[in-house]
């Protein structure tokens, strides 16, 4: 931990003597925003670009007289990947660092066990990508930057199923699987409900262990029940063993895909190249032209040119313009309340739009987006393993929802 702390010290001493601001200004007391982050472990594909994303927020307010006139200042932990050292993580940020701004780690499972500490100090709590973590807990500072909708935990899996309804002839049957934890099990949950509505025949449903690499059997059960459609919920290390799997066993059904975690990174994308065609998976943003929103191209222009010497993802059109605007969303808050009380900054936060380059964002009583836009994607085209195509238009196209779509739906899937 006292690594990551030091590299953070460095990162906001180089961001203030980059800028030509007032050496009273550098004397001031800093704005201190603390988090922990996977920059090892399965999920540290994202972790890690989520970060440089962040970085780059910071220097630029830094370059323009900080928030409130004071610098802002990073201090955050390696979360390993690993839920069980996020408690220890936000505690130690809150009454040893004494930050004044808290927000989460990536993903569902780091966001969870922090909430208990979160609520406990009356935090504002910003959230990046979990799924329905508030659900249990009905925190009303809680903020998710995560546009799954007002009701996340059946959202999540809507598009997928309406884009499958949308075949003809329409589906009878479908498999469920997905690891066993946290974000799998919500996603999964959801999933069944919104089956159940439709009157499809689930002909398999289990989970995995997490940890699983070899997903051959598993693949080779489901191929066995011969479903029309199989929703798949997975993070990065078992999206790529499912992907692969599917292939190896040439699965057959009519559609392939759901809320497979890491398919939207460019390591993987250009580890999977042609396998991934057809897949219908869940996104955030691609480079379609009906997701233009303003300063998001620039942003992407900034980030890319780093990505490659910061070792992070090198397309970065999921995780990090979204962690670029849940800073984006502190600094409107934070300016507007002329102050980091965090009752405050909630109350503003739940009764106004805030200008992002993600696109305008408002969030519901509940803390989640008030109207989903959750993006169901589909691969069509992909020649090869070449990073670059997937910067082109056409390659991922959008088919849900409606006022973004950028393509016909192809089916059926072939392995």
């Amino acid at each position: 931990m006292q690594d990551s702390r030091r590299h953070v010290i460095k990162a906001f001493g180089a961001a203030l003597a980059a800028s030509s601001v007032p050496r009273a200004f550098a004397q001031a007391k800093p704005i201190k925003i603390g988090f922990g982050m996977a920059l090892t472990g399965g999920i540290a594909i994202n972790g890690k670009a989520a970060l440089l994303s962040m970085q780059m927020w910071q220097k630029e307010v830094n370059a323009k007289g900080g928030l409130l006139g004071r610098p802002v200042e990073f201090v955050y932990y390696d979360d390993q990947s690993n839920p069980s050292t996020v408690p220890g993580i936000y505690t130690k940020l809150l009454d040893v660092d004494k930050v004044d701004v808290i927000v989460s780690g990536y993903a569902t499972n780091m966001q969870a066990p922090a909430m208990p500490v979160v609520m406990q100090r009356g935090m504002m709590f910003v959230g990046l990508f979990g799924l329905a973590v508030n659900d249990q807990f009905k925190y009303d500072r809680f903020f998710q930057m995560m546009p799954s909708g007002p009701n996340a935990r059946l959202d999540f899996s809507k598009g997928f199923l309406d884009t499958a309804m949308s075949m003809n002839p329409k589906p009878t049957t479908i498999a469920l699987l997905g690891a066993d934890a946290e974000y799998p099990h919500i996603a999964l949950d959801g999933a069944r409900e919104n089956v159940k509505k439709l009157g499809l025949k689930v002909v398999y449903d289990k989970t995995y262990p997490p940890t699983t690499i070899d997903a051959g059997p598993i693949m080779r059960a489901v191929a066995a029940t011969n479903p029309d459609v199989v929703f798949v919920a997975s993070y990065p290390p078992d999206s790529v063993a499912m992907v692969r799997a599917a292939t190896e066993v040439g699965l057959k059904t009519k559609m392939f895909g759901g809320g497979m975690i890491g398919l939207q990174s460019g390591a993987v994308k250009a580890q999977l190249g042609a396998q991934l065609n057809n897949i219908v998976y869940y996104d955030l943003n691609v480079p379609e032209p009906t997701m233009n929103f303003p300063g998001i191209k620039d942003f992407l222009g900034k980030y890319q040119a780093q990505a490659q010497a910061a070792g992070v993802d090198l397309l970065g059109f999921y995780l990090p313009p979204f962690a670029y605007s849940a800073m984006q969303i502190y600094e409107q808050t934070i300016n507007a309340v002329k102050s980091t009380d965090n009752a405050k900054m909630a109350e503003y936060a739940h009764k106004n739009t805030f200008k992002t380059i993600v696109g305008d964002i408002k969030f519901g009583g509940n803390g989640e987006w008030a109207e989903s836009r959750l993006l169901f994607v589909q691969y069509q085209g992909i020649v090869g393993n070449d990073i670059n195509q997937f910067k082109e238009v056409g390659k991922q196209v959008i088919l849900t929802p409606a006022q973004y779509k950028s393509g016909n739906f192809k089916y059926p899937y072939k392995g």
